[in-house]
């Protein structure tokens, strides 16, 4: 029983921690992160603090195609929102890149507008890739996400407004989760706005036109925001609050321009202008809405909103995650492997909607996880104890049918496997039974006489027919000693009519073995005859003997007497105890002997009958 439990915790363990160590290092994710965002993640009512300006394909038809568009026409979009002093944005953050110096007159109409305005926020952009830096030790190491480069806006337009990064970065499948809060740009790469940024350090952070803009408004209000924690190099998980096209009220800046958008709908509000049209490909794939793509002012749209609520999420660590998955698959594999089908489904099913169910409070609450592990950690375990099951099953079933299958006729070992192996009790039970014992006549004198291959042959020959009489009749063949053999009928199953199948095999072993002796007279002139003694009582039926050497046997005083009647059976006779015939009653045909005969080991009176016919 040790050796069994602790075979079983192994298996429960290296299961568990199978699962848990293909989860942690990420064979999940897909299916993971699209439950995650299918789930956890909802649209929720917005602030009205952040309208979009768009750059969509009716401007660009009215304007002009976008590539010839010069610095005058955000220039005159500008001059529109400023153009009434009482209902001026509270910042402008706009989603283009304007690096370098172009037409002077366009850049400085660009310039003069932006003053215009209470704060007016520009884009700039880090250029990663991988570099071999080298270290204190003079080698060289390979980095991956490195700035080998920074855009920013030119150097008149950044003196007169704030920059914020305007970079995104794809999870690995293809989906935009997460900010970057900032940019470390390295001295190299930011070169001449390093030194007029003032910084001192080695590098230059640079914040992102989401938190700029947030920043900025809470300001303006008297306030401030609290930033989200970050990994090492600046990511943080993005809550987004709105689907694709919630921001767009169709407002474009081709209407801006034209003074088509009343001042009010964008007074003391964030006005994000950028591009929101296919063709100018700013547009993502986001968690909120895996199907639609995103346009990339809209994703800056989501992150101003998460600043400003202060709507944050942490990750909860993998490697506890990957542990809680190992200790409660564990304890579930355990507890599965010993309910039946019924419960295991039912604690199953409530194990995998309670997790799911966690995985969307502690979202809520700004803790993310898994939601994927528990609930398929939980499914594993069930198909593994289902499995587990079978082949326990059919192991056992195995073991019954070779068990078995020495002693007793197919169908017999095939009701003990429909009868289940619960019922056996193996070991020994007390059981009645009747008992065959069947012994050829001479056969000591006829093995002195012949050659040893003859005896062999003979003795083969008349067990075939005898234990195939046995099979036939549902008999469970004991054992072969020499010439004999014993069966009996009623275990390891009860049987309906035992004492008369046990009878009818003593007739047609006999009348078997007179045609088995007309083949041996024909071939090698040799005659066969048998005796035959049946019993029935009370006996133990069981496996007995040593622990690595065991026999299915039946022992007692009716296996003794039935054992003693065949010993006094003349050849072609049957002897039967008076408990035979009764049970048969006007079924056979009997002729008594009385006590004339005396069995061994058996007190004087004891009745000794021989079968004449059976009906």
């Amino acid at each position: 029983m040790k050796k069994k439990t602790t075979k079983t915790l192994c298996f429960i363990l290296v299961v568990s921690a199978l699962f848990s160590i293909t989860a942690y290092f990420g064979l999940y994710n897909r299916l993971d992160k699209w439950i995650q965002d299918s789930i956890l993640l909802q649209p929720k009512a917005l602030t009205g603090n952040v309208v979009v300006i768009g750059i969509d394909d009716d401007s660009i038809e009215r304007i002009g195609a976008y590539n010839n568009w010069d610095r005058t026409v955000m220039a005159s979009a500008l001059k529109a929102l400023s153009s009434d002093s009482d209902n001026m944005p509270a910042v402008v953050a706009i989603d283009t890149l304007y690096s370098g110096e172009t037409d002077p007159s366009a850049d400085k109409a660009l310039v003069e507008a932006a003053t215009t305005l209470p704060k007016v926020i520009t884009a700039s952009a880090g250029v990663f890739g991988s570099e071999f830096v080298k270290d204190d030790t003079g080698s060289f190491t390979r980095q991956d996400h490195r700035i080998l480069g920074y855009d920013e806006p030119f150097k008149a337009l950044k003196d007169v407004t704030s920059q914020g990064h305007i970079n995104a970065m794809y999870d690995l499948d293809g989906v935009l989760r997460h900010g970057l809060l900032y940019l470390d740009v390295p001295k190299e790469a930011a070169g001449s706005g390093f030194s007029s940024a003032g910084e001192t350090a080695d590098s230059l952070r640079v914040y992102s036109m989401a938190y700029e803009a947030a920043r900025a408004f809470a300001r303006a209000r008297g306030e401030d925001i609290k930033p989200p924690k970050t990994d090492k190099r600046g990511h943080f998980y993005l809550t987004y609050s709105a689907l694709p096209g919630t921001y767009y009220d169709g407002f474009n800046i081709a209407d801006l321009i034209d003074g088509k958008i009343p001042s009010d709908y964008y007074a003391g509000k964030i006005v994000l202008i950028g591009p929101y049209s296919a063709g100018l490909q700013d547009e993502y794939f986001t968690p909120i809405d895996r199907a639609k793509a995103m346009y990339g002012v809209e994703v800056q749209a989501n992150a101003i909103e998460a600043f400003l609520r202060a709507d944050y999420k942490e990750e909860a660590n993998g490697l506890l995650q990957a542990l809680v998955l190992f200790i409660l698959m564990t304890a579930l594999l355990a507890l599965l492997l010993k309910l039946k089908m019924m419960p295991s489904s039912v604690v199953t099913a409530i194990v995998i909607a309670g997790s799911l169910a966690a995985a969307y409070v502690l979202f809520d609450h700004g803790i993310i996880i898994h939601p994927l592990w528990i609930p398929l950690g939980a499914l594993v375990a069930y198909v593994v104890s289902i499995a587990v099951r079978y082949i326990q099953a059919y192991l056992e079933r195995v073991r019954v049918t070779r068990t078995f299958e020495r002693y007793v006729a197919p169908e017999i070992v095939d009701e003990i496997l429909k009868e289940g192996i619960e019922n056996l009790s193996l070991g020994g039970k007390n059981c009645d039974i009747a008992v065959l014992f069947v012994d050829v006549r001479g056969f000591t004198t006829m093995s002195e006489r012949l050659t040893p291959e003859k005896v062999v042959y003979i003795l083969n020959k008349y067990l075939t027919m005898a234990s195939d009489c046995v099979e036939r009749n549902k008999g469970t063949l004991d054992k072969f000693v020499g010439d004999a053999m014993m069966a009996f009928w009623g275990a390891p199953l009860p049987q309906e009519d035992a004492v008369y199948n046990a009878v009818r095999t003593a007739v047609e072993i006999v009348e078997g073995a007179a045609k088995v002796s007309e083949q041996l007279k024909a071939e090698i002139g040799e005659e066969l005859r048998v005796g035959v003694g049946v019993n029935y009582g009370p006996a133990i039926v069981g496996n007995m003997g040593a622990e690595k050497h065991m026999d299915y046997t039946a022992i007692g005083d009716t296996v003794n007497t039935a054992a003693r009647l065949e010993a006094n059976a003349p050849g072609g006779t049957i002897y039967i105890s008076r408990a035979v015939a009764n049970e048969l009653g006007d079924r056979i045909s009997v002729e008594s002997l009385g006590d004339s005969v005396k069995l061994k080991g058996k007190a004087e009176g004891f009745e000794v009958l021989k079968v004449v016919a059976l009906k």
